[in-house]
């Protein structure tokens, strides 16, 4: 037996192998070692080999599911060796074969599936001048590809697409940028060639070549989709009818999101790692698993494209406009039919499988009904797309009974009346009750023994059962077939021969059934690709209702998609935030367009202006998803990318510091923003001394503001910033208010114009609770460094710059320029007193310059 174990381990490596042995799945050596740690199993020995215990660990083979889930959520593959010999005809050992090998990204059974998130198996090749990726959802068919440039754009794509498995080929060169993530395979880098791998494409979609998906000049993204088919084959040991297309994926046909933007949106995943309090999490209501999967994929990859943008629009606002619709409670019934197509075409489907489709088929009559309600082009086209399927509709009604049990295994899944064979097979083994009964009468007539049973087990099979003391009086014709200790059991010629007439109906009866049961799957291979798009229908159609619901009960209002260059809203408010507010949110306006191309934002800390910032930027996708937004009178015009670097911490497993941090995703913004990009920047330069760090936020803001001219929200405590508008037109000051009363402070939250006249530190260092003595010391040191500075400024003589090249590189205008524009337009009688402190607080540090 451990020869044939070792023969069949060799084969798999690299990946755990359950070894079937009667009602376990046993594992030897060093495969028991890692099993026993990951599934916290009993490690045990067994035999010997070399003079040392062979280790062995095992799982019973009716849980193994669940172990398998454990395993498949910690990135671990396993191989599935099943005995597929008789034991009652095998010399030696059972013949055993791996039957299917299970991997993270190409599982496809329900109970190892998370069920509202995609399943990706992803391969990457190439180098930072050009990778190749290509990606497949195994689960509904999706096979896509891309070829991307740069290290942080690999890395953008990778979070975007959050992978359960990725292969890589030998050679890859880039091996940090992707060796921290769970599930990541080697392959052989043979299986990344391009010719080899369109000779593979083009066999699986039965075409001459690859120009009518699109893809032929993808030659790194081509190697990766021939690489991940070659897996597939492997792991699956099937074909894959569902798997009929290839999808070029364009980047630049969505608004890109890079890595740090994701995380600091919040989209899906908050900072600490968890799914609540998310974007995600607060649009999410949909009815079904695949239109929750679909939301997600929405919200990590928003699309440019208006006129998909604008029909989702329209569709929403007609299911607002008609409320009273049964769409949700409908699609609830029909559930997660997408997976099930994946397990019907590698044939694995189960019989519940079976029976989830014939509830769906049951409702679509009456879900196309309501949508023939609603006129509206969208929804007319997923009608369409829907369909109907009344053959297979009426196959599953007469075929599969009502409540089918979990595997085809024993039996019992067709139902009576579908097959005229399998029921008289069906009744013969069912009459043996009645038959036993009357034998059973018969023969205490004839024996005279009233205490005489008949009866059967799986062991002996049927036995006429008599007590050792009258077993003397057994006729003659009876056949000693097993002796007890109180009692004697016989067989006699006709119950022998009845016997082997019923045993053989029941083999017969379940044979016929399994056949009849791989014929559903011959009836349904033929229309798969119109099941999958149908299904791909309904998870659309329950995104558009549930972003129809949520637009209702969150008060989001209609954002207009213009060609113009603006980001403008009236009223926005933190989606996010407002969830978990208990006083009502305070909503806030913002204008970018050319007048407004920057605003620099002051205010306290805890003030808002992270809020303020992230809002925009949700607002903006949520907009680009088709979704209405939380802002009225919203406008968006065209927007490429989103960038945020918003936070930072240590990322001490690649040796770098916060600052470094901060300055890599800034570098990513300055190189790759564009004027149709949406930037948010918050306190550059926090992360290193006071003047490096002005000089720094400084230049970017300028290079924002000159060069890039993104649409920019920079956040900041460097009061110098705010000068800027003094120098460029498209530059704007407003900061978030507050009111200082007694040494404590109280955050309004509104956004105000014009820059904030003070950063209240000490305050909100109070308010977090740092001890009175500690904000007395800082007080006194504020002062005495507030003095040392003025003495130290006024003993400075500030010269004016020889030209205007030379004045541009200064955070600010001349001290004597700046007084002359301020007096020549004051006008004491129009300033407010916050207006008249504003300009005091500008004197002061004016003349401290």
């Amino acid at each position: 037996m451990m020869r044939q174990y070792l023969t069949i381990k060799a084969q798999h490596p690299n990946i755990l192998l359950f070894y079937r042995m009667g009602d376990f799945y046993e594992l030897f050596y060093e495969d028991a070692k890692r099993a026993a740690q990951l599934l916290d199993i009993s490690l045990t020995a067994r035999g010997k080999s070399g003079g040392n215990p062979i280790p062995m660990a095992g799982v019973p083979y009716h849980a193994v599911e669940g172990y398998l889930a454990r395993l498949v959520k910690a990135g671990e593959s396993v191989a599935i060796c099943e005995q597929v010999g008789d034991p009652a005809t095998s010399k030696g050992p059972v013949e055993r074969q791996v039957q299917r090998i299970i991997t993270p990204g190409t599982v496809t059974d329900e109970a190892l599936l998370e069920e509202r998130q995609d399943n990706v198996l992803a391969a990457v090749c190439g180098s930072n001048e050009l990778y190749g990726l290509a990606t497949l959802d195994i689960t509904n068919g999706r096979f896509l590809v891309l070829e991307c440039k740069g290290d942080e754009a690999l890395l953008a794509e990778l979070q975007r697409l959050n992978p359960a498995e990725l292969l890589y080929p030998d050679d890859f060169a880039s091996m940090p940028l992707i060796e921290r993530r769970k599930g990541i395979r080697r392959r052989p880098e043979w299986e990344f060639d391009q010719s080899s791998a369109f000779g593979q494409l083009t066999k699986q979609f039965n075409t001459k070549d690859l120009n009518g998906f699109g893809v032929q000049d993808l030659t790194f993204g081509l190697g990766c989709a021939g690489c991940i088919l070659q897996y597939v084959k492997d792991t699956q040991r099937a074909s894959l009818p569902h798997l009929n297309s290839l999808q070029k994926e364009v980047q630049e046909h969505r608004v890109q999101l890079d890595a740090a933007t994701r995380r600091n949106l919040e989209i899906t995943q908050n900072m600490g790692g968890n799914h609540e309090h998310t974007l995600f999490s607060i649009l999410d209501t949909t009815a079904t698993a695949m239109g929750s999967r679909l939301l997600q994929r929405y919200l990590h990859a928003p699309i440019t494209d208006r006129h998909e943008l604008i029909s989702r629009q329209n569709a929403i606002s007609v299911l607002i406009d008609q409320p009273d619709h049964p769409i949700t409670d409908l699609l609830k019934q029909i559930g997660d039919i997408e997976r099930i197509m994946a397990r019907l075409a590698l044939r694995s489907a189960r019989p519940r499988d079976f029976a989830r489709l014939r509830s769906a088929f049951n409702i679509l009559p009456e879900l196309q009904d309501v949508l023939a309600t609603f006129d509206n082009a969208l929804l007319n086209t997923l009608r369409e797309d829907i369909g109907q399927f009344p053959e297979l509709q009426d196959l599953l009604n007469r075929a599969i009974i009502d409540n089918p049990p979990v595997v085809l295994r024993d039996g019992g899944v067709i139902a009576p009346g579908f097959d005229s064979e399998l029921d008289e097979l069906r009744a013969l083994s069912q009459g043996a009750t009645d038959y036993l009964d009357q034998l059973e009468l018969r023969e205490r007539e004839r024996s005279g023994i009233a205490t005489l049973k008949v009866g059967y087990n799986r062991v002996h099979g049927f036995f006429i059962e008599i007590s050792r003391a009258q077993s003397q009086h057994a006729p003659a014709d009876y056949i000693r077939r097993q002796t007890l200790k109180n009692t004697e059991r016989f067989i006699t010629p006709e119950l022998k021969e009845h016997e082997d007439k019923v045993l053989t109906s029941q083999s017969r009866a379940l044979a016929l059934e399994k056949q009849l049961y791989e014929q559903l799957f011959e009836t349904f291979l033929p229309q798969l690709t119109r099941l999958i798009d149908s299904a791909a229908a309904l998870a659309k159609l329950d995104v558009i209702q549930c972003l129809a619901e949520r637009a209702e009960v969150l008060q989001l209002h209609r954002p207009e998609l213009s060609d113009d260059t603006k980001i403008c809203y009236q009223e926005g408010r933190h989606p996010i935030v407002e969830s978990v507010m208990d006083a009502p949110f305070i909503a806030n306006p913002l204008t970018l367009d050319n007048d407004h191309r920057m605003l620099i934002i002051t205010g306290p800390n805890m003030g808002g202006k992270s809020t303020y910032m992230r809002q925009t930027a949700l607002i903006v996708l949520m907009a680009y998803i088709g979704s209405f937004v939380p802002a009225q009178d919203a406008c968006i015009g065209k927007i490429d990318r989103i960038f945020t670097r918003i936070g930072a911490s240590d990322d001490l497993a690649s040796g770098r510091s916060t600052f470094m941090v901060e300055m890599t995703e800034t570098a990513n913004i300055l190189h790759n923003a564009t004027e149709n990009s949406l930037v948010l920047m918050d306190e550059i330069g926090r992360g290193t001394s006071t003047y490096d760090g002005l000089s720094l936020a400084w230049a970017c803001a300028h290079h924002l503001a000159t060069k890039v001219k993104a649409y920019t929200l920079f956040a900041t405590h460097y009061f110098e910033l705010t000068q800027l508008p003094d120098h460029y037109d498209n530059v704007v000051n407003v900061h978030l208010d507050a009111i200082e009363h007694d040494e404590t402070i109280r955050f309004m939250h509104s956004v105000e114009t014009g820059a904030a006249s003070k950063s209240y530190g000490l305050q909100v260092a109070s308010l977090a609770g740092v001890p009175q003595s500690v904000i007395a010391a800082a007080r006194r040191k504020l002062t005495e460094l507030e003095a040392s500075r003025d003495e130290s400024d006024n003993s400075v003589c500030v010269s004016t710059p020889k030209s205007a090249d030379a004045q541009a590189q200064l955070p600010f205008e001349p001290v004597s320029s700046a007084l002359d524009d301020a007096l020549e337009n004051l006008n004491p009688d129009d300033l407010s007193p916050r207006q008249a402190l504003d300009f005091l607080y500008t004197l002061k540090r004016l003349s401290r310059s």
